[in-house]
């Protein structure tokens, strides 16, 4: 089965794990974006050196992660019968089979497994980090659902200047304007240790950045109400507050690490283990 290199939503399908909240959040984007949906799950190899073809074991598990996928793919199909849906069942450990599978995507979703941070860069099913290290796409992590009874409903974006956060800003405009929501802006200043200019200084430095980032954005999508805010203290605890309530919380990837993600950057990083929201990282266009 095949998808549709480049403008395809791919989402994997976690044998082990309830797939009900990211495939939903792919469903409904799929939807908005009226793209087709791609659905991904690998069979690891088994560890048999006498099936030389193929363990039996590792047949068993080809034939229930094909039933898995079909049920996914039928559960899309209810929710969303205009929406395109295909899926792939491949060989391999998750990571490189979905990045393999996945390589000019765009968008990929993912479910958080939370686990600990130890677990996401050693263990062999580990996912959440190395994917989102080195996707060339954004990447949505859903561990947990879109608030979408908070009114009105609004999306975050956080933005520091760098290149990413400007791809970061430009697709949060997208998301907030496709929802019908508003758009929170947000920068963060760390005070240092030492403080060497004033620090009203540098907190206007920081809203003359908000708004320097928005000025053509604001213009290209009038419907969306953006509001601009510096906060001061930790990027991951404030970003993680302000979207408390939020549909997603969007942020730059910088970087593409090697194959364990260790590259990943510490607020992202942060984030998908701390905010209550989709976390969608965006790399530099």
């Amino acid at each position: 089965m095949t998808g549709h290199r480049g403008r395809d939503i791919v989402v994997w399908i976690d044998p082990g794990r309830d797939w009900h909240l990211p495939l939903a959040w792919a469903a409904d984007e799929g939807q908005r974006r009226r793209l087709p949906v791609r659905l991904v799950l690998a069979v690891p190899p088994e560890h048999d050196t006498h099936h030389v073809n193929g363990t039996p074991g590792q047949t068993t598990s080809r034939r229930a992660g094909a039933d898995r996928l079909e049920q996914a793919c039928d559960w899309v199909r209810d929710r969303h019968p205009e929406v395109e849906v295909t899926g792939d069942l491949l060989n391999g450990f998750p990571a490189p089979a979905l990045g393999g599978a996945a390589g000019e995507a765009h968008m990929i979703v993912l479910g958080s497994r939370h686990l600990s941070r130890t677990a996401e860069f050693f263990s062999a099913g580990s996912i959440v980090v190395p994917v989102s290290a080195q996707a060339r796409c954004p990447v949505v992590v859903v561990g947990d659902a879109e608030h979408i009874s908070q009114q009105p409903p609004y999306v975050v974006v956080g933005i520091d200047g760098s290149a990413s956060a400007a791809a970061a800003l430009t697709f949060a405009y997208d998301a907030a304007d496709l929802r019908g929501a508003a758009l929170r802006v947000v920068c963060v200043w760390q005070p240092p240790v030492f403080m060497l200019d004033d620090e009203e200084v540098a907190l206007r430095a920081q809203r003359t950045l908000l708004s320097e980032a928005t000025a053509g954005l604001s213009d290209k999508y009038p419907d969306v109400h953006v509001t601009h805010e510096v906060m001061t203290g930790h990027p991951v605890e404030e970003l993680a507050r302000a979207a408390e309530h939020a549909l997603a919380v969007v942020v730059g990837r910088r970087g593409r690490g090697g194959y364990t993600g260790m590259r990943l950057g510490s607020v992202v990083h942060g984030l998908l283990h701390r905010a209550h929201c989709p976390v969608i990282t965006v790399p530099a266009e």
